[in-house]
This record gives structure tokens, C-alpha cells and sequence, in this order.
């Protein structure tokens, strides 16, 4: 699921490319794709875009008469743009919007259409959109320190929460703990001062380099390559890889569509957390350090 940097580099293209032009037509292609029918999509036609911000991991387009279109791409869902009256791809493509210079075409890969796309008559509405999370770089550290130990859950399964933070998913945060050096499975209420201090700050730095990097990587085209897997990463997608820090394999546990990874020496003072189905299925032949492990 793009993140607060892809996001990021999403609404830099868009910024370029829409703001100040006028939506001409919108083609939608799936039926699940509109979750809103009032006001009607068609209401947007003749009007142009007039500013843009994040909402969380969702995409929000403002227009003239207040209108506002609000995108939430899911796990699979990608914005591409293209030239004036392309064509919708067939399978993956969802919609069209024609806008005078170009077209933003969204798709969504895999057979579940998880996409969502709303129509609002106002701001506040579109606002009400937004799941609350803190923004971690207008966030003080009192914020993010009450943010985070406001109940007692794992580190990652907090610094996922999007009524919490804003825009961190299951990739940044592991990129996150691995700066922190903090186990994903540790729980909030437990975390020193100085831990939480060091989490604070690494989550900004993290997401700070990753918005720069991918900034830089884009060098001013539309982002076609959004993905939560990139070889630059130090851990997530890396399960079996060296940590780039300290040379011993990446480890995971995985957890329905998802996994979450980490580096035991690094985070975890080499213990190996239990994988709740390969652990299980070794039952007392499981590692239980990293030494075992290597």
C-alpha cells in the first residue's frame, strides 16, 4: 500500500500536472470503484482543480464550488498519467480522468477491487476522511510520546495505526524499527524516554530520507514504479538477506496478507521471535537466537 513518501511523490506529480487545469470527463470503468453518488461524479466535468493534500494514505484533489475528490489506492492501486484521451488499460484499469493537458489513469492489479474513490461537496467533508494520526513532522515529541502510549500495543502495530500516525504502513514501519533499533513486538507502554525519544526521531528521519530518495529517483516524472518492495531498504522484503548494518539475515513473522520484518542482533539482542506458523510447525526444533539461526 503506497505511504506517506509515495504519497508524497504522487501529489508532487499531480501538483504539476493538474492544479490549474480543468477536469473535461471522468471515465470509471469498475462498478465498485465510487463509493459516493451525491454529488454525482459529473458535477466535477467543466470544473478545475485547484489544490491538492494527503489524508492519511489517501490522495485528495480540490476543485472549484469546493468539490473534492477523494482516492484511497489500497494495496494495489496506482496512478499513471498519460496523454489526452488514453485509453483505459483493460483488467487493471478502474478509471479515467480527463483532464485538458493529459490523463490521470488509475489501476489496481490482483482480482479484489479494494480502490475507493468519493465524491464530496465541501472541505470538511473530505476531511472527515482523514483517519486523525498525528503528522510526524509537525508533531512534537510530547505528541508522538502520548500518540504512542496512549494504550499498550506492539511497537508495530502502533506505528501502523492511522488514527495514531499518519501515513505509516506496514513497510515504513519496519524501515522505522530498524533505525530505532526496537523490537516490532515490543509494547509501547514498556518504552523508556529515551527510547521513545530515539523512535520519534528515527521515524521522522526514516520517512524524511525515503520522500527525499524517492524525490530524487523520480527526477521530475510521473512515479510509474510505486512499490512497498525496494532494494534500498535495510529490512522490509529483505526476509533471509544480510542487515546492511550488522550482516546477519533479515527475519520475519509472518501474519495473514502480511509480514513484518526485522534484524535480531540489531533489534531484538538476537532473540528470533516466534513465526506463528513456521514456529508452530517446528515446534522445539524453532531458533530461539540468532546464533542458532546462522
Amino acid at each position: 500500500m503506497p505511504e506517506l513518501p509515495d504519497i508524497t511523490v504522487y501529489l508532487d506529480a499531480l501538483n504539476v500536472r493538474v492544479i490549474g487545469q480543468i477536469l473535461e470527463n471522468v471515465r470509471i470503468v469498475s462498478p465498485f470503484l465510487l463509493r459516493t453518488f451525491d454529488p454525482p461524479i459529473e458535477a466535477l466535468f467543466g470544473k478545475r482543480c485547484v489544490t491538492s493534500r494527503r489524508l492519511g494514505k489517501r490522495i485528495a484533489l480540490g476543485f472549484e464550488d469546493d468539490l473534492w475528490l477523494v482516492l484511497h489506492l489500497m494495496i494495489a492501486g496506482r496512478l499513471h498519467w498519460k496523454a489526452a484521451k488514453a485509453k483505459v488499460p483493460g483488467k487493471v484499469g478502474l478509471a479515467a480522468f480527463e483532464f485538458t493537458n493529459g490523463t490521470l489513469i488509475l489501476t489496481e492489479a490482483g482480482s479484489k477491487r479494494r480502490a475507493s474513490l468519493h465524491l464530496f461537496a465541501n472541505e470538511s467533508e473530505a476531511l472527515a476522511q482523514d483517519p486523525g494520526g498525528i503528522d510526524l513532522f509537525t508533531a512534537s515529541l510530547q505528541d508522538f510520546s502520548v500518540a504512542l502510549t496512549a494504550e499498550n500495543h506492539t511497537l508495530k502495530r502502533s506505528l501502523t495505526d492511522p488514527h495514531r500516525f499518519s501515513g505509516i504502513g506496514n513497510a515504513y514501519s519496519d524501515e522505522i524499527l530498524h533505525r530505532a533499533r526496537l523490537s516490532p513486538i515490543k509494547q509501547t507502554q514498556k518504552l523508556s524516554p529515551e527510547e521513545i525519544e530515539r523512535l520519534y526521531h528515527a521515524a521522522r528521519e526514516a520517512m524524511r530520507w525515503w520522500i527525499d530518495h524517492l524525490r530524487q529517483e523520480m527526477g521530475g516524472q510521473f512515479p510509474e514504479k510505486v512499490t512497498a518492495f525496494r532494494p534500498e531498504m535495510s529490512v522490509h522484503g529483505r526476509f533471509g538477506l544480510p542487515c546492511p548494518d550488522c550482516g546477519s539475515p533479515v527475519q520475519r513473522i509472518r501474519y495473514a496478507d502480511n509480514e513484518t520484518n526485522y534484524c535480531a542482533r540489531c533489534q531484538t539482542d538476537g532473540q528470533v521471535l516466534a513465526d506463528r506458523s513456521l514456529s508452530r510447525l517446528l515446534k522445539q526444533d524453532w531458533p530461539r537466537s540468532i546464533e542458532e539461526w546462522e
